[in-house]
């Protein structure tokens, strides 16, 4: 995998490739960005950049020196004191990998097999990582630990990898690929060289599609919009009954039955909500978040600052009055609210009861 797998981010690529001619290469650099952005697919291309692009082992991303750390599940088969490790999930890592470095955390877990579960780094990761660095490098040169969603690291995972990179084996590089910085310890973001890679250019995303999927013209200049700096919310956009449909019935659905006051109704929509995994919920909420802020911009007739399909811009047309600045703000917390809840496995039934029931109210505001 090369730098022409990347999508963009020619900065980002620059910078660290100027970092290794010029001997300045930190032993832990972490790629912080919004999803599809490139992070994961930067980080691929660097590391075999480092160990050596011509490599057949490579190309099949299959390198000795070449280490991979992701969050993880506990499957049912997995004795109760085991501690879940990416090297239990190697294959189904590998055969996604291989199919491209743009993919979401919900396709890994349906490659894992759990939807309905949250996935995490554990202690057990760290430890394997210490006796995997701890060997020579089976080629003479670096070692490269490539740590996707570092913030997913439960506490004592992260304490020992925060010592890890404090006395970093000899000649071994970490690149950790992060969304959210902030929930990592900031002992670990003190010790890492933190490189900010941005959204996508509109133009360049075109272009991409144009040329990497076959897309007309006119259908990749709206994509490419809609993506909003997201490679993969553009692919998203080019499949046919996507998610966000599916999310925009949802949402529709919620704010019609919270403005009738229809509480049975409501239920059994929390019901709905329930039965998906939390990761799906999150993704609704964040739509929901995404959904609310265009309505409430929609009010002010730019049609430049509107980012929607057909589809979410004729609901906003009748509903935007409705998304105001008395209850926009509050909106916005109610959701962040029950994002948080989800996150800290909570009931969903109860936070999306309670979600619909709050939303009701807030609707009312004028």
């Amino acid at each position: 995998m090369t730098f022409n797998d990347v999508i963009g981010q020619e900065e980002v690529r620059d910078r660290l490739l100027q970092m290794t001619r010029e001997g300045r290469l930190p032993h832990a650099i972490m790629l912080c960005g919004p999803q599809g952005v490139g992070k994961k697919a930067l980080a691929v291309a660097f590391a075999c950049h480092l160990l050596g692009e011509d490599n057949a082992m490579l190309r099949k991303l299959e390198h000795p020196d070449l280490h991979f750390t992701f969050p993880t599940i506990k499957l049912p088969s997995m004795s109760s004191d085991h501690k879940p490790t990416s090297d239990d999930f190697a294959r189904e890592w590998h055969e996604l990998i291989m199919q491209g470095p743009y993919f979401t955390m919900d396709e890994w877990m349906t490659a894992m097999g759990g939807e309905n579960q949250q996935a995490v780094i554990t202690a057990g990761e760290s430890e394997a990582l210490v006796r995997k660095l701890s060997l020579k490098s089976s080629q003479g040169g670096y070692k490269v630990s490539i740590v996707w969603l570092p913030e997913r690291m439960n506490i004592e995972c992260a304490n020992k990898l925060l010592k890890l990179i404090e006395e970093p084996p000899s000649q071994t590089v970490f690149i950790m690929v992060c969304e959210e910085p902030d929930k990592l310890l900031e002992t670990i973001r003190s010790r890492v060289q933190r490189i900010d890679v941005k959204k996508l250019p509109a133009e360049v995303i075109c272009q991409a599609l144009i040329s990497r999927r076959g897309v007309s013209e006119e259908a990749a200049r709206r994509i490419s919009r809609l993506a909003n700096g997201s490679w993969l919310k553009a692919l998203e956009e080019l499949q046919v009954g996507t998610e966000n449909e599916q999310f925009l019935d949802l949402y529709i659905s919620l704010m019609r039955l919270a403005y009738q006051r229809k509480v049975r109704d409501l239920r059994k929509w929390s019901e709905v909500m329930a039965g998906f995994g939390r990761e799906k919920q999150k993704r609704f909420l964040q739509y929901f978040l995404r959904m609310t802020r265009e309505c409430f911009i929609y009010n002010f007739q730019q049609q430049e600052l509107i980012y929607m399909t057909q589809q979410e811009e004729d609901f906003a047309r009748n509903f935007a009055r409705f998304v105001n600045e008395a209850n926009i703000l509050s909106l916005y917390d109610l959701a962040n609210r029950a994002i948080r809840d989800i996150g800290q496995n909570a009931n969903a039934k109860v936070v999306f009861f309670d979600f619909a029931l709050q939303t009701i109210v807030l609707l009312l505001q004028k």
